[in-house]
């Protein structure tokens, strides 16, 4: 019978290979299985630049079978049940797949369904969004077929992926209207269900002046709740009165709800939001000393982002590590997050705080301003350290920041 420790990764996404090329390379004699069915992996943060005409959606994709760790078994199943206290997953497929330490980083799912009239409106009469593969291009083609008029740009109340990146995607619509010579037939708006365009205050700062400069109007605590495809109408909730606001639009994309993944709601190891509950500082399970999570689905309190799985994976394998020697997890993580907020084609403001808010910045100059060499980083060396570094469990190469 073997005695090597038995380590079990639940979800392929950036933070599961992450976690899984670490360990192999760290520690050779473990044996890792990696549990996920997905064909392809996707570079999430290039649809941003998708949706604004930059690249191809197949820029981001790759089989899934070329990113897996040597050494490490790919399990091409989904986890359907936890049973902690037998320290055993249950597959779909009815395997169960023991362990000595879990991980568990399974993303998030997106919730199209809780706005009505979205999914069966994406990529038609003026409706699209950026948050899936198969919808992402028809940002694109509705931006290039719009020629003036109304156009909004939601985000919603729910934790999100990179809560910058609807943002971004509005910057660079209003950019393109201004290429194309049709901004002033164009009324942009904003409108958040937040409080603020951005959490972190030195970069929202910077922000509010850029839409004031640019006339985007920014409204606050409107939460989208669904759509009209047939009026062209976006039906909004006044989070103050609760009121039903009718919005007019010829262009909307929209940033869907999103939440934990229903199995995971399911399990002992969530807290009452449905997020993997870890203590924020070692990312070990508050309840259950040999489980970790880390990246979408861990109720960390901090940006749903690339870069602070970046900076939680190393903190992870080593607290991982220790407690399978039977010491006391001694590596923190601060909260670290980036967010390159894109805010033209060609100009780029980068953002990284941590859990506090406070700036946490990588080049000695002031990042709330507007670059162009943090838009060339963004749009050519951060899919470079992605592929090559993040995804592969690799620290390289240091200091830069990886997308969100």
């Amino acid at each position: 019978m073997s005695t090597m420790k038995k380590i079990l990764v639940v979800g392929a996404g950036a933070a599961g290979l992450n976690v899984a090329g670490r360990l192999r390379r760290l520690s050779p004699g473990l044996e890792i299985t990696l549990l996920d069915p997905a064909e392809f992996h996707y570079y999430q943060p290039l649809w941003t630049f998708v949706g604004a005409g930059v690249f191809p959606r197949e820029h981001s994709q790759r089989p899934m079978r070329d990113l897996i760790p040597a050494g490490v078994h790919w399990m091409k199943d989904a986890a359907e049940q936890f049973l902690p206290e037998e320290n055993t997953v249950v597959t779909r497929q009815g395997q169960r797949v023991t362990y000595d330490a879990l991980v568990v980083a399974p993303g998030l799912q997106i919730n199209w369904h809780l706005i009505p009239g979205l999914k069966e409106s994406l990529g038609r009469n003026g409706v699209c969004s950026n948050y899936s593969f198969e919808s992402v291009s028809a940002t694109w083609a509705q931006l290039e077929a719009f020629k003036g008029g109304r156009a909004l740009f939601t985000i919603p109340s729910t934790p999100i992926k990179c809560a910058g990146a609807p943002l971004k995607i509005m910057f660079l619509a209003e950019d393109h209207f201004r290429r194309t010579g049709i901004r002033q037939h164009c009324e942009v708006s904003y409108m958040s269900a937040g409080t603020a365009i951005f959490r972190a205050p030195k970069y929202a700062a910077g922000l509010v002046k850029i839409a004031a400069a640019r006339d985007i109007n920014v409204q606050y605590k409107r939460e989208l709740v669904a759509l009209k495809p047939e009026s062209h109408e976006a039906v909004f909730k006044d989070l103050d009165s609760n009121a039903e606001l009718i919005e007019k639009y010829d262009f909307i994309h929209v940033t869907p709800p999103m939440g934990a993944l229903d199995v995971m709601k399911q399990s002992p190891l969530v807290d009452a939001a449905g997020w993997v509950e870890v203590d924020k500082a070692t990312l070990q399970h508050v309840r259950y000393p040999n489980v970790f999570a880390l990246g979408d689905g861990s109720s960390l309190p901090t940006s749903k982002t690339a870069a602070a799985i970046r900076a939680q994976g190393p903190v992870l394998v080593s607290n991982l590590l220790a407690t399978l020697k039977g010491e006391k997890p001694a590596t923190t993580y601060d909260g670290y997050t980036s967010c390159p907020l894109i805010t033209r084609y060609g100009r780029l403001m980068l953002a990284e705080f941590d859990y506090q808010l406070e700036p946490s910045e990588t080049f000695p100059f002031d990042q709330a301003r507007e670059r162009r060499s943090m838009y060339w980083l963004k749009k050519y060396v951060m899919p470079l350290i992605y592929w090559r570094g993040l995804v592969r469990g690799r620290r390289w190469p240091e200091p830069w920041p990886i997308a969100d």
